[in-house]
């Protein structure tokens, strides 16, 4: 049972990931390829956002796959040989709990490492790319316009990083209007910011006040770029991209650079103990939902819709504490209202599939 209900979660998460990763992964795409990346900087972004979409699909996966494995083997008429050869509700219950553990190590590995670290990752990366000169200012076959009185155009890059054929219409000085074009080009860093660096290309300067044009041939010029690129602002921090210590310490500093408040750190912070406890129990409460009302030939399609409720009303709830967790600081506890509801499930499913003969009891004197 422990094996089945492994292979069958592996398929079901690998299912959820797919889907909710492509539904991302569109915006995500046109976000960055309309803005000149390559598919490299695409998947990297997609592989900095796929721990936290583990997260997140882990639970249901988990509940699916235990409803899934259960179903089989009572259509199957395996759980009624178990049952029969004297196994009782807690010990074929004991896979389940097995299998609950290691999505609850799981979750906690990345609730509390890899999503706050891939968080910190994904953040530096988009502030890397907003300081990129080639991504937002260079378009090969493209006029771009930094700003109203500056054009670049660049025909193409080459494979090692060059600039062939550009132009670059500086309008800036109100007196003096300039139009830059070389064959080829760098973009080198300086300690000042990013530089032009144009070889064997021509100036033309126009004098607006004696309308007089001057034209310079030149083999090597330098244009500095660094007045195109905005001031790197101060990035906040996201409270998420946090370690869970510092949320429990809420420390002034980190209050101020996430612009949050101490029961935000607090909710954040027992969220990321809360959830991996529901990886934990939910598949429990899956087989054992299964297990109410013993065999019946017509089906168990009523324990298969008991079930999806009962996710539905956990989620709801989770939702509910972690809201009045935020609200009011005293009532941080509220964000494991779901990890009470769903003990309180657990323990009366299993109290009612360990006796079966109420529900026989009723199928009789229904008959």
């Amino acid at each position: 049972m422990l094996s089945q209900l492994t292979v069958t979660f592996g398929f079901f998460a690998f299912i959820l990931i797919a889907v909710y990763w492509v539904n991302r992964a569109i915006r995500l795409f046109e976000d960055l390829i309309s803005d000149g990346q390559t598919a490299l900087v695409f998947l990297e972004f997609t592989a900095l956002a796929l721990p936290n979409v583990i997260l997140l699909v882990l639970p249901v996966a988990g509940f699916v796959s235990a409803i899934y494995v259960a179903n089989r083997l009572i259509s199957e008429s395996e759980m009624v040989v178990m049952q029969s050869a004297g196994h009782s509700t807690n010990r074929i219950m004991v896979p389940a709990l097995i299998f609950g553990l290691g999505i609850f190590v799981l979750m906690s590995a990345l609730s509390h490492l890899l999503v706050p670290i891939s968080r910190t990752a994904l953040a530096d990366r988009e502030g890397e790319l907003s300081q990129d000169v080639t991504t937002q200012f260079l378009k090969a076959g493209r006029f771009v316009h930094p700003s109203s009185k500056l054009t670049i155009f660049v025909r193409e890059f080459s494979e090692t990083g060059e600039l062939r054929d550009i132009l670059l219409k500086d309008e800036r000085n109100e007196k003096v209007q300039t139009i830059y074009t070389a064959n080829r080009a760098f973009l080198i860093k300086s300690e000042t910011g990013p530089r032009l660096v144009m070889l064997s290309g021509q100036t033309q300067s126009l004098n607006r006040v004696n309308n007089r044009l001057s034209l310079v041939t030149f083999k090597e010029l330098t244009y500095d770029l660094s007045a195109l690129i905005p001031e790197k602002k101060q990035r906040y921090v996201d409270m998420r991209e946090l370690s869970t210590s510092a949320l429990l310490r809420a420390d002034p500093a980190d209050l101020e650079r996430t612009r949050s408040t101490p029961a935000k750190f607090k909710s954040q912070a027992h969220g990321r103990f809360s959830k991996p406890l529901l990886g934990l129990i939910l598949p429990m409460i899956g087989v054992a939902v299964m297990l109410v009302g013993g065999f019946n030939r017509m089906g168990v399609s009523r324990q298969v819709v008991a079930g999806a409720v009962i996710i539905i009303l956990v989620q709801l709830l989770f939702n509910a504490g972690e809201n009045a967790a935020i609200s009011d600081p005293d009532l941080w506890a509220m964000i494991y209202l779901p990890i009470v509801f769903a003990l309180a499930l657990l323990a009366g499913l299993l109290f009612l599939a360990g006796r079966p003969a109420l529900f026989s009891r009723r199928r009789r004197a229904a008959l």
